[in-house]
């Protein structure tokens, strides 16, 4: 991540160099892409064949390979990394504010989706298996890696990219953050209805304090601070 101004940041924002157009057929692009796998989430739920292993290796290529494909655009487009938040200015203070802003958000998504159950929403009986590393030093050394890859990548995803892509596409800043909390959701059908409404409402708290910061530091820590309590500390499989 680069460690200048801020203020690069929302100079040519939208992404001058290229007209809307341009920007609307490279985020169908993207989002063809990703679309299958966030279908078939919907039809992991109750799967127990896949193994944490291979559900984690292919995580972990699939988000560095969108990665490297959001790199390879800004690239094509001589973008600056700056405009999907890749800065380190104030580094210390986001990560901080992440930390702090994790404890709400966690336990508020714990609320939300009990709520949600309680209204008769879907939720898996039981985590998916291929949520849950062993206690072995390979699947733990691999569940790190996981939530780390995935908090980075997804935050620069789903926040950094998505939302640049839409503002400039919609020229509003409240349907970036709403559409890409809502597409970042549907990733996560395999955590049923009360999960996916979870996610999404945890995505437009993510969206919030990027657009809020400019940076994605403070989204990257919450997001790796959930995954890794859920994946690496409270995982049924860790125990075992």
């Amino acid at each position: 991540m680069k460690t200048d101004s801020v203020e690069t940041l929302s100079k040519g924002a939208v992404g001058a160099r290229f007209d809307k157009r341009e920007q609307l057929i490279e985020v169908a692009v993207f989002l063809f892409l990703i679309g299958p796998s966030l279908v078939l989430s919907f039809f992991l739920l109750g799967q127990g064949n896949i193994s944490f292993m291979l559900a984690a290796v292919s995580t972990i290529l699939r988000d560095l390979s969108l990665l490297s494909l959001i790199l390879f655009f800004l690239w094509r487009n001589k973008e600056s990394t700056l405009l999907i938040g890749w800065t380190l200015r104030h580094v210390r203070t986001d990560i901080l504010l992440g930390a702090l802003l994790f404890a709400p958000m966690f336990f508020g998504a714990a609320t939300l989706e009990q709520i949600l159950k309680e209204i008769g929403l879907s939720v898996p009986s039981a985590p998916p298996t291929f949520l849950e590393p062993s206690r072995s030093t390979l699947d733990m050394l691999v569940a790190l890696t996981l939530v780390t890859t995935v908090a980075l990548t997804e935050e620069t995803i789903f926040r950094g990219y998505l939302m640049l892509r839409f503002n400039a596409i919609l020229g509003s800043s409240l349907w970036s953050v709403l559409l890409s909390a809502f597409i970042f959701s549907l990733g996560h059908g395999y955590e049923g209805t009360a999960g996916v409404v979870t996610v999404g409402a945890m995505g437009l708290v993510f969206g919030l304090v990027y657009a809020w910061r400019k940076s994605l530091v403070a989204p990257i820590t919450m997001h790796f601070l959930q995954d890794f309590v859920s994946i690496v500390l409270l995982s049924p499989g860790v125990g075992k």
